[in-house]
């Protein structure tokens, strides 16, 4: 990603790194708790290129986020608030497991 769309998901990055601060946790600990959040359906894919960071992430799986910290990311990560989604549908339509 480039230019605005490189600028708005960092923004978006960052409002996760505030309540990431907030709780002791890391950003990507933070997405993880999020995505687990949002129910049974719903699992998050977590991707890392040494072992550490996903032993770090995988920290997200345990961090349960208080109301105020869903009500928090969901102002700042609305749904369809990432910019240029397009660039993941290719790779998300191999992950259809019903297929």
């Amino acid at each position: 990603m480039q230019g605005e769309n490189l600028e708005a998901n960092l923004r978006l990055v960052d409002a996760l790194g505030r309540v990431a601060e907030r709780l002791g946790a890391t950003t990507s600990q933070v997405a993880i708790a999020r995505v687990a959040a949002q129910g049974d359906d719903m699992a998050p894919l977590v991707w890392a290129r040494r072992r550490e960071r996903l032993t770090e992430s995988l920290g997200g799986a345990t961090l349960t986020l208080d109301a105020e910290a869903l009500q928090e990311i969901e102002e700042a990560l609305p749904a369809g608030a990432t910019a240029d989604g397009a660039l993941c549908r290719p790779s998300l339509a191999t992950l259809d497991s019903e297929r």
